[in-house]
C-alpha cells in the first residue's frame, strides 16, 4: 500500500507539470472505493491550480473546486503527454492541455472525489479526523506526547491509527521505532517524554529520507513518471524476518498486530 513517502514522491513527480492546465476531458471507468460526486463532465473547462498532500491523500486544486485522490492499496498516478488506449485497471482519465493524468488500481480500493472546497461535507469526512503531518512545523514534541500518554494501545498500532500523526504506515513506523530504540508493542502510555522525542525525530528522519529515496516499491509502486522507490534497500528491519540486525547482528523478528506485520530487534528494541 503506498504510504506517506510514496504519495508525496507520486505528488512531487508530477505537480509543476500538471500545474496551469486546463481539463478538456475526464474519462471515469469501473467504480472505485466512493464515487465521484460530480458528473465528469461538469470538470472540462476547469483549471488545475496545484497539488497538494494531507496525509495519503493527494489535493488536486481547481480554479474551482478540488480533486481528493487516495491510492488504496494498489493504486498509481501517472501523467504524460499522451496516454495508450486504457487498459482492464486504468479507471479514472484527466485529460489535460498539458498531458493525461491517469489512475490505474488494480484492486479498486483507490478513489477520487469531487468536494466544491477542502471544507466541504466530502472533503471533511475524508480528512476531518487526520492527525498533524509529520514533516511539517506544527508536529511539536509536547502534543505528540500528551497523546501518546492518552493511548494504552501499542505504540506501533497507535502510530498507524493516524489520528495523533498521520501517515506513519505500516513500513516506516517499523523503521522508525528500530530507530528510536522502542518495542513495537510497547504501550503508547508508558512512553517516556525523552522516548517520544527521539520517536518524533526518528518519524521526521525515516520519512524524510524515504522521499529522497523515491519511496519504497516492494511490488509495484512507481511515481506519476513511471520511476521506482529504493528506501526499501536500506530498510533496517523492514521485510527481514530472520536476518541479522544491520547494528548488532541479531536475527530480525516478525509478530502480527493487527493483521499486519511488524518487524523488529530483539535485542535494539528491548524494551
Amino acid at each position: 500500500m503506498p504510504e506517506l513517502p510514496e504519495v508525496e514522491v507520486t505528488r512531487l513527480s508530477f505537480a509543476d507539470r500538471i500545474a496551469g492546465a486546463r481539463i478538456e476531458a475526464v474519462r471515469v471507468g469501473k467504480p472505485l472505493r466512493w464515487p465521484l460526486g460530480v458528473a465528469p463532465d461538469s470538470l472540462v473547462g476547469r483549471t488545475v491550480t496545484g497539488v497538494r498532500r494531507r496525509g495519503k491523500y493527494l489535493l488536486v486544486d481547481l480554479d474551482r473546486g478540488v480533486l481528493l485522490m487516495h491510492l488504496g492499496m494498489s493504486g498509481s498516478l501517472r501523467f504524460d503527454a499522451a496516454m495508450p488506449e486504457a487498459a482492464l485497471h486504468d479507471h479514472f482519465d484527466l485529460f489535460t492541455d498539458r498531458g493525461v493524468l491517469r489512475l490505474n488500481d488494480p484492486r479498486r480500493f483507490g478513489a477520487i472525489v469531487y468536494a466544491e472546497s477542502e471544507s466541504a461535507p466530502e472533503a471533511a469526512k475524508l480528512l476531518g479526523g487526520l492527525g498533524v503531518e509529520p514533516l511539517g512545523e506544527h508536529f511539536d514534541l509536547d502534543a505528540f506526547h500528551a497523546a501518546l500518554k492518552k493511548r494504552k494501545a501499542p505504540i506501533k498500532q497507535v502510530l498507524l491509527s493516524g489520528d495523533i500523526v498521520v501517515g506513519v504506515g505500516n513500513i516506516y513506523a517499523s523503521e522508525a521505532l528500530f530507530l528510536a530504540g522502542i518495542r513495537p508493542t510497547l504501550s503508547a502510555a508508558r512512553i517516556t517524554r525523552p522516548r517520544a522525542a527521539r520517536l518524533q525525530e526518528a518519524i521526521r528522519d525515516v520519512l524524510a529520507r524515504a522521499v529522497t529515496k523515491g519511496g519504497s516499491t516492494l511490488r509495484d509502486f512507481s511515481n506519476a513518471q513511471g520511476e521506482s522507490g529504493y528506501f526499501q534497500l536500506e530498510a533496517m528491519v523492514y521485510d527481514r524476518a530472520g536476518e541479522p540486525c544491520r547494528v548488532c547482528g541479531t536475527p530480525i523478528r516478525m509478530i502480527r498486530q493487527g493483521q499486519r506485520a511488524t518487524y523488529f530487534c530483539p535485542h535494539c528494541q528491548n524494551r
